[in-house]
C-alpha cells in the first residue's frame, strides 16, 4: 500500500552519516496533514484519501472550500492533493497525518513545481550545442533547422525557445535520511523540484520493491 504525505520545501543542509560520510539532504516541513475525503469505488470510482495542508487565509476562502473542509472539522486548506492505493479502512474524515508515517530508510518519490526560468533559448531548455563563435561564423545560439523543406511548415515538437521552468516534476526512488516528529521534519537524501517554500508531494516509490 501506498503512503503519502504533503509538505513543504524548507531548504537543504547536509547530515553525517555513522562512518563519517557527508549526506546531502533536503528539509521538507510536513506538519500534520488532515483527511479531507475518502474516496470510494461505488461514490467516485476509484480509491484514494484526500489530504491537506496549510490553512488558507480567511479572507481567500470560498464557501464550497468551506464546507468541504466543514466536514472534516478543520480549517480550508492551500494545498489539496489525492493519494491512491491507500488502505481506506486505516484513515477517517478528519483524521491528522503526520511524520511518523514514515521511517527513517523508506524510499520514496518526491513531485513538485520546478523553479521558473522565463523565457529561455534552445541552448539553455533544451540542452542544444550552439555553433562556432569565431572565424566568420554567423550561428552561434540559434536553434538551427527548423525541419526539411517538402512539407514547408514546422512540425509540432520542435525544440524551440520559450517558457522553461514551472512545471511538475517528481524525483524517484530518494532515500528519508531521518524523520524528525517533534519538529515534524523529513530530511530527504538528495534535492528534490521546486523553490524553498514550495509544496511538494512525499509518496512511496512506485519503482521500488
Amino acid at each position: 500500500m501506498t503512503k503519502g504525505i504533503l509538505g513543504k520545501k524548507i531548504g537543504m543542509t547536509q547530515v553525517f552519516a555513522e562512518n563519517g560520510d557527508v549526506i546531502p539532504v533536503t528539509v521538507i516541513e510536513v506538519t500534520p496533514n488532515v483527511v479531507l475525503q475518502k474516496k470510494t469505488v461505488e461514490n467516485d470510482g476509484y480509491e484514494a484519501i484526500q489530504l491537506g495542508y496549510d490553512d488558507q487565509k480567511a479572507n481567500r476562502v470560498i464557501k464550497p472550500e468551506k464546507g468541504h473542509a466543514d466536514k472534516a472539522n478543520t480549517a480550508p486548506k492551500r494545498f489539496v492533493k489525492e493519494i491512491r492505493n491507500v488502505d481506506l479502512a486505516a484513515f477517517e474524515v478528519g483524521q491528522e497525518v503526520k511524520a511518523d508515517t514514515f521511517n527513517a530508510g523508506d524510499v520514496v518519490d518526491v513531485t513538485g513545481t520546478s523553479k521558473g526560468k522565463g523565457f529561455q533559448g534552445a541552448i539553455k531548455r533544451h540542452n542544444q550545442s550552439r555553433g562556432p563563435m569565431s572565424h566568420g561564423s554567423r550561428y552561434h545560439r540559434r536553434p538551427g533547422s527548423m525541419g526539411p523543406v517538402a512539407p514547408n511548415r514546422v512540425f509540432k515538437g520542435k525544440a524551440l525557445p520559450g517558457r522553461m521552468g514551472g512545471e511538475q516534476i517528481t524525483v524517484q526512488n530518494l532515500e528519508i535520511v531521518k524523520v524528525d516528529t517533534d519538529r515534524n521534519l523529513l530530511l530527504v537524501k538528495g534535492n528534490v523540484p521546486g523553490a524553498k517554500k514550495s509544496y511538494v508531494t512525499v509518496k512511496s516509490a512506485v519503482k521500488n520493491d
